[in-house]
Order: structure tokens, then sequence, then C-alpha cells
């Protein structure tokens, strides 16, 4: 290997363009700018979603909040909702189907306001709070014994 020999990997770098050089080459007269107009001249550059002056798109559609989208929907639920169910068994599919939580949700927390159930829950694939866990413990023993 000597270091006149040395060439760039094929395909690695395109060849520049020349333009203004004669008709034969393709690119002669108007340099492939076509004719007239802003982008035709030196120094014709405009800025993106400019519209010549007119108001640009993004300015004249209206704002509408702010949602990060693919955000991971989660709903807090609370106990006297969950208790007031006929299924002893819940999970999300069962909370779907009743209409409490919407289609889109993937995560569920049941969260404690002071109510005690009468009947034993059975909670899967749904977390609960330390209080809410401590009332449906509470049940199903006091049923037990």
């Amino acid at each position: 290997m000597k270091l006149n020999c040395i060439k760039p990997a094929k395909g690695s770098f395109s060849v520049k363009k020349r333009v203004g050089r004669g008709i034969g080459s393709g690119f002669g007269k108007t340099c492939g700018r076509g004719h007239k107009g802003q982008k035709s001249r030196a120094g014709g550059f405009h800025k993106v979603g400019f519209e010549g002056g007119q108001m640009p798109l993004q300015r004249r559609l209206p704002k509408r909040g702010f949602k990060i989208f693919g955000s991971i929907e989660c709903v807090q639920i609370k106990l006297s909702k969950i208790a007031s169910l006929e299924e002893s068994m819940v999970d999300i599919s069962v909370l779907k189907k009743c209409g409490i939580i919407k289609n889109n949700c993937k995560f569920v927390k049941v969260i404690n306001d002071g109510f005690i159930p009468t009947k034993p829950i059975e909670l899967r694939g749904i977390e609960a709070s330390e209080s809410s866990k401590l009332a449906i413990e509470k049940v199903s023993k006091l049923l037990i014994n």
C-alpha cells in the first residue's frame, strides 16, 4: 500500500455538481434554478413556512392545549366505586365493561376515600394505595373469622 494509491470507498462521496458550464452539461444558463422568482436569485432565501407575506398556516390554525402523544393513561378510582360493583374479582377489563374507565386507559390505581367495603374484593392487574389495601384485607380477615 502506498500513499499515492489510497482512494475513498466506492459510493462514499458524490461528485460536486458543476453548474453554468454550457448547454451540454444539463446545468447551463439558469444552472438548474428555473426562470425568475425569489429562488432563482442570489441570496433568495426564505425561512421554512414562509408563504410570501401571507399569514402562515401554523399561525392561522388555532392552538389546542398540550398533550404528550403516546403517554400512559393512568386513572385513580375510589374504593367505594369498586365496592359498588357486583363482581368480587375486579380487573381492568371489568372496569371498562362497566364504563367506569375509558378504553384507552392502561393503568388503574385504587385509592381509599374512607369507605370500608362489606364484601371481599380481589384486585387483578390493578394497583392500590396502602390504606385501600389495608381496608380490603381487613374485610377478608373478618369474613374468614
